[in-house]
């Protein structure tokens, strides 16, 4: 029997700071050619995630990631799921960190143009929903950049 699609069991995070941890992770790729997060706890009044980095960002580059967050924000753009083949979207995303047991169809989340990854979720219907990005805090141990963050 074929595992239920990826959308039917939704994780139970806070829609405006899940969807912003989907930027936030796409912004450090862009930037760093890192990853996505290696580990995140999300929150309503602030989260946290984790990423792997040759070393700390500098304070410029922080401020980098602030505005570059926060300009995808701005731009108001749609948050939708699209269903996927699994061989169409190991051709167009990195499917590492899939779970085994995933279904053949995949839940893909888009924030518009920006990112695409998939994803079990909640999320808001677009990013106007989100408010403002600050990193509260960070720190930088053994190549692992510690971010906090909130959304006011």
């Amino acid at each position: 029997m074929e595992q239920p699609l990826l959308n039917e069991a939704k994780k139970q995070y806070n829609e405006p700071m899940h969807t912003c941890e989907h930027i936030l992770n796409q912004t450090m790729v862009r930037m760093f050619g890192c990853p996505r997060s290696t580990n995140a706890h999300i929150e309503r009044k602030k989260s946290k995630c984790d990423y792997n980095l040759s070393q700390a960002p500098t304070s410029e580059q922080i401020d980098e990631i602030v505005r570059r967050v926060n300009e995808v924000i701005e731009n108001h753009l749609p948050v939708y799921e699209e269903l996927m083949v699994r061989n169409d979207a190991k051709k167009i995303l990195d499917l590492s960190r899939l779970p085994e047991e995933a279904s053949e169809t995949l839940r893909i989340i888009r924030v518009g143009d920006y990112d695409a990854c998939p994803c079990i979720g909640q999320h808001v219907n677009n990013t106007s929903e989100l408010g403002h990005f600050e990193i509260i805090s960070h720190d930088f141990e053994n190549g692992r950049w510690r971010v906090r963050f909130k959304l006011v």
